[in-house]
């Protein structure tokens, strides 16, 4: 359809959209939204008000990664559009587990570590959203705060009436599990029970009328706006965007070194850069629109450039990807480090780094071990198919002898620079 909010036009030009579950009320209950905020106070559930509305996130790790980043921006946008976005972090879901796209349980953490995590993982949004006590200020909630609270009994006789096995076994975050002939716990089962009391419990706080996410929570979703009905007759609404692949099939948020964090203590903002100026040809429009704020016209231009000048829209994609998510300051950082290191011929200092022993240098260091310990490799057989393979570089210069040591006459400027191919680099530096 074509909408007339400012909210869900930019998000459907620029491709966020999979599901919604009522296009034309939800369209209309943000249709006084205002880039400035400064639309009137109150619901948006009956048109011309603040919608607020919210993504929950689990503290499963200590950072969220480029695969969650796509619903972070989309509650950004909610915000530009004179929105009041939640964050709710899932201190009380985290102890259940969340069986969606998964074929076995998630490991359950302590929770010394689920309030580690959620520590770590509060600061990420910060960099994306504005907090405050204003209308469309940003809220960060926690759903241990209620789910902790809930008596079971009580719980299953006020709400458990709502709930439909016979659906619930339909959604695809069960259906999926049970057709691979995977394990199932009672404990997951009842993870979107939670998700949708959460929706219950916010549309009752703060008058959230939105639960927004990754197609994987459709079902969720659809149960809390259930919910809220049956039990307080209000309306709600659900919008979901689609789980990023790459034009080659691969996870948004994997690769073959692991997740890419937003966090720069688990990867460096180097690295991070280098993450999107690799994207593959067939998705810089794509990635253009979902993960910068370039108008619209100069991504048309961008993505009608050919051969080697697609080069040129791969920076400009990696420099604003990683000004949002870290700074532009620490985006030109990187993308000077990437200039004088691929096209300078240089060995930049602000290249990921790993501190060894001076020690192992002495008596010579394997170079095998070297790209193990700098996490190039992750075994000695690996590092020794890399310098089979011809793509192991010691300063520069490729390695054959898979028997060869690194001593203190490697050392460059104080480190030695270690290449797996052409665009992984880190630099060993010997401490005391």
């Amino acid at each position: 359809m074509t909408y007339t909010s400012d909210f869900l036009k930019t998000l459907d030009q620029r491709g966020f959209i999979a599901q919604c579950t009522d296009d034309k009320a939800l369209d209309a209950a943000l249709g006084s939204d205002s880039s400035d905020g400064s639309s009137s106070e109150g619901s948006g559930s009956d048109g011309g008000g603040i919608v607020t509305g919210y993504i929950g996130y689990d503290c499963t790790a200590p950072s969220l990664h480029v695969g969650n980043l796509i619903s972070i921006l989309m509650l950004r946008r909610l915000q530009q559009a004179g929105h009041r976005p939640i964050v709710v972090i899932g201190g009380g879901t985290t102890k259940v587990g969340d069986p969606s796209g998964k074929d076995e349980s998630r490991q359950l953490l302590t929770q010394d570590k689920i309030d580690e995590n959620k520590k770590t993982i509060r600061a990420t949004f910060e960099r994306f959203l504005t907090f405050g006590d204003g209308p469309t200020d940003a809220i960060m909630v926690d759903n241990d705060d209620w789910l902790s609270k809930l008596n079971y009994i009580e719980f299953l006789r006020d709400y458990g009436r709502h709930f439909s096995v016979n659906r619930m076994m339909s959604f695809d975050s069960v259906k999926l599990r049970l057709e691979r002939e995977q394990p199932l716990s009672f404990l997951e089962f009842n993870y979107m029970i939670l998700q949708a009391y959460d929706f219950l419990e916010l549309n009752r706080r703060y008058d959230c009328t939105l639960q927004m996410g990754g197609s994987d929570q459709w079902g969720n979703i659809v149960n809390g706006i259930d919910l809220t009905r049956r039990t307080d007759q209000k309306s709600a609404y659900g919008l979901t965007t689609n789980l990023l692949t790459t034009a080659s099939g691969a996870k948004m948020g994997k690769t073959a070194q692991g997740a890419v964090w937003l966090n720069a203590d688990l990867l460096s903002v180097y690295d991070y850069w280098q993450f999107w100026r690799n994207t593959e040809d067939a998705d810089i429009s794509r990635f253009l629109k979902l993960f910068t704020e370039l108008p619209l016209d100069e991504i048309a231009r961008l993505e009608a450039l050919e051969g080697a000048d697609l080069n040129e829209a791969k920076k400009i994609l990696a420099t604003q990807a990683t000004a949002m998510c870290h700074g532009l300051e620490a985006a030109q950082k990187a993308e000077a480090t990437a200039l004088e290191t691929f096209e300078g011929g240089g060995t930049s200092t602000d290249l990921p780094s790993v501190d060894m022993q001076a020690s192992l240098l002495d008596d010579g260091l394997g170079l095998l071990q070297a790209f193990v310990l700098a996490g190039l490799a992750g075994s000695n057989g690996e590092a020794r198919r890399l310098v089979q393979g011809g793509g192991a570089k010691v300063n520069d210069t490729a390695q054959k002898d898979i028997a060869a040591q690194l001593t203190k006459d490697d050392l460059v400027n104080g480190a030695i620079k270690l290449s797996a191919g052409k665009k992984r680099h880190v630099l060993l530096r010997p401490s005391t």
